[in-house]
């Protein structure tokens, strides 16, 4: 495809002028910080009730103050807030041609429109990935302040494996909201979807069925309602795996094939 290289930089250039790379970051930062918080609150109980903070609400939602939760905390972080925030991330991407009223101009230069498809979906794929490598060097730098018990090397690999995982798992989702954003033509039609989605995933989990359900197997690889082994299956990945490659059709025949003269 001769025509990737000028679609993909021209994707890059969007994103270098844009501020939402920045704020995209910003905003994830809040989890590792959060988290740090909390481990501050249940290393020192006292302390935090000087502060006027509550230790006991703070060991009912993260436990113990040690590495395994905190890394607990930043995969559940991944898998649940990085579903939104990626989410924004692509509906950005795909969105902002509809609203800025470029999408006909866009379509109209010597460049195929798989090509213009497939830059933009690079582009989502490596900000959200590097968004979660970010997060996660962030969450081990702000540990290593606070000075939290339980650090192994062996636990850093199952660590890397449960964030990256679940990051991974809801990249992998993002070309719903990018087939809803270029059909709806804009940002509002991909956010309803993502709000739906992201409360459909936690009732399939509340019933029993997240194991079969895509959007909920982000949030059960990430460990928050226990050991994935014991709860999601060979199926769990092949569905997802399946709903990603669907998505990626729609999207691609969707933009080869419908009117772009609105």
């Amino acid at each position: 495809m001769k025509s990737l290289s000028p679609a993909l930089w021209t994707e890059i250039l969007k994103m270098r002028r844009s501020k939402v790379p920045l704020f995209t970051a910003i905003g994830f930062s809040i989890a590792p910080l959060m988290g740090g918080l909390f481990m501050i609150i249940l290393k020192d109980p006292e302390a935090a009730k000087s502060m006027g903070l509550i230790s006991a609400k703070a060991q009912l939602m993260v436990g113990v103050a040690d590495w395994p939760t905190f890394f607990n905390i930043l995969s559940q972080a991944v898998a649940v807030g990085g579903a939104i925030l990626f989410a924004i991330v692509t509906i950005w991407v795909f969105g902002r041609e509809f609203s800025d009223r470029t999408a006909k101009e866009l379509l109209a230069l010597p460049t195929s429109r798989e090509a213009i498809v497939t830059a933009k979906f690079i582009v989502i794929g490596v900000w959200t990935f590097l968004l979660s490598l970010f997060i996660f060097g962030l969450g081990l730098i702000v540990g290593a302040l606070v000075d939290i018990p339980g650090w192994s090397i062996a636990l850093l690999r199952s660590a890397s494996v449960d964030v990256l995982g679940s990051a991974v798992l809801v990249i992998a989702l993002l070309p719903f909201v990018a087939f809803i954003a270029s059909m709806g033509r804009g940002y509002l039609p991909p956010f309803g979807w993502t709000i739906l989605t992201v409360a459909l995933a936690q009732i399939a989990i509340i019933t029993g069925w997240g194991d079969w359900f895509p959007w909920s197997v982000s949030a059960l690889f990430s460990g928050a309602v226990g050991p994935r082994a014991e709860i999601l299956g060979l199926h769990s990945y092949g569905i997802v795996f399946l709903a990603s490659v669907l998505a990626l059709a729609a999207t691609f025949y969707w933009w080869r094939n419908a009117d772009q003269t609105k």
